[in-house]
């Protein structure tokens, strides 16, 4: 009987994540685009935080062109925006084409990420405000950025820990508190203050990502001690089976998402709106799903005792 055998993954496959947690516009613009840039950084031997900055950089000059009542200017912010999220794709593409992945260079990517949409909040803020809004403009900008975090840090733990669990290429053990918690207090202020503020940074992100799904942090945490990154087939096709038809609503919590909805109320001048977007359906579609998540966590503690049983 013929054994079927995976069909082998092109250069660009390679540096994906995996397939399935890629969205439709990141696999067909900005995955291959951010391929042929990671190639062309690679030779001129770029480390992937260099480029996260330079997508920082571009991102932020964005976020300022959208405080202009000038769609022309706008149109060059959302290219800007375009640029600064294909550079975003390229520095992990780059890290994993050239074997150069970091907690350091993960937590860089993470900072340049806020920081530009720090940019864009506060900049479509100040533009409400010179437009006549009430300065209660600042406490829905104010709500709709913290739903935005806590969204964003929820949605990248889901998916670190699909990666952790279903996909073979994946890093064999994934960040906690409490080994980030050891790791930090290694470190001095006077000795190594980069390093220990980018910690004190990733560490304060991971305590979100945890307190927003506290069930989920303890499967991980029962599956690392039980198991040590030797996960049973039998909880991986279920995590598998269970999570991954919900990968699709997550990746409406992203940043491709956000992108097409700002642009578009950009062009009709209502960017107000997207405050209320980000508090509205994009809250109640997290709230949904943070409580599957919690379920589908709990029913996967129980098969997890159970093959450690049956071992």
């Amino acid at each position: 009987m013929l054994q079927q055998t995976e069909a082998p993954r092109t250069d660009v496959e390679a540096t994906y994540k995996a397939r399935e947690v890629e969205g439709v516009f990141d696999l067909y613009f900005y995955r291959p685009i951010g391929f042929w840039l990671a190639q062309f950084f690679a030779r001129l031997k770029m480390t992937p935080a260099a480029v996260s900055l330079l997508a920082g950089i571009f991102g932020v000059i964005a976020g300022h062109l959208y405080y202009y009542r000038n769609l022309s200017i706008n149109v060059v912010g959302m290219m800007l925006h375009v640029c600064a999220n294909t550079l975003d794709n390229a520095d992990g593409q780059l890290a994993r084409l050239t074997h150069r992945e970091s907690r350091e260079g993960r937590i860089i990517d993470s900072v340049a990420d806020h920081l530009v949409f720090v940019s864009v909040y506060l900049h479509l803020t100040l533009r409400c405000l010179f437009e006549g809004s009430s300065p209660a403009i600042f406490l829905l900008a104010f709500a709709a950025g913290i739903s935005h975090a806590l969204q964003g840090a929820a949605a990248d733990y889901y998916r670190s820990t699909y990666l952790y669990f279903v996909t073979s290429g994946a890093r064999t053990s994934v960040d906690s508190s409490s080994k980030l918690r050891s790791d930090y207090s290694k470190l001095t202020w006077r000795h190594t203050p980069w390093q220990k503020l980018l910690l004190a940074l990733y560490l304060n992100f991971t305590l979100q990502q945890e307190m927003l799904a506290p069930r989920l942090k303890t499967l991980r945490d029962v599956v690392r001690q039980m198991f040590h990154g030797e996960i049973p087939e039998r909880l991986r096709t279920r995590y598998r089976n269970l999570a991954r038809p919900t990968l699709r609503w997550w990746r409406l919590l992203m940043t491709n998402v956000r992108m097409l909805v700002l642009f578009a109320l950009l062009f009709i001048n209502l960017p107000v709106y997207y405050f209320w977007f980000e508090l509205i359906p994009l809250n109640l579609l997290f709230v949904y799903l943070l409580f599957r998540q919690e379920d589908m966590a709990e029913s996967l503690l129980e098969i997890a005792e159970s093959s450690r049983n049956s071992a």
